[in-house]
């Protein structure tokens, strides 16, 4: 079973920058799309961007895109989410999840597993 553990979250400033990291144990890493999703107070979980099992093909949310960029380092089971220009909207929780499939998703269904999430807040 894959478990997977995010950082990098915090209390960041409009127009700031914040990276996420995810680390996962087991071997299934380099095999397993990933992504990321948020959870804002009150609303449903909300796709932000996913990145196939080789890193050549990603996906992202309209209202990220241009300011965030999903990366990983299969060699360190790592996959990231570098965060620019962040507005207040993006204050959520952000959840670092993968699958068993080599090709990128955007489905909150499509996830296997989950970590446990990192809080993003953004001030004004």
């Amino acid at each position: 079973q894959v478990q997977l553990l995010e950082s990098g979250g915090g209390l960041v400033q409009a127009g700031g920058s914040l990276r996420l990291s995810c680390v996962a144990s087991g071997r299934t890493f380099t095999s397993s799309a990933m992504g990321w999703f948020r959870q804002a107070p009150g609303k449903e979980h909300q796709f932000v961007a996913s990145i196939s099992a080789s890193g050549d093909v990603s996906y992202y949310a309209d209202s990220v895109k241009g300011r965030f960029t999903i990366s990983r380092d299969n060699a360190k089971n790592t996959m990231y989410l570098q965060m620019n220009s962040l507005k207040l909207e993006d204050t959520a929780v952000y959840y670092c999840a993968g699958r068993n499939n080599l090709a990128a998703f955007i489905m909150l269904t499509s996830a296997t597993y989950w970590g446990q999430g990192t809080q993003v807040t953004v001030s004004s």
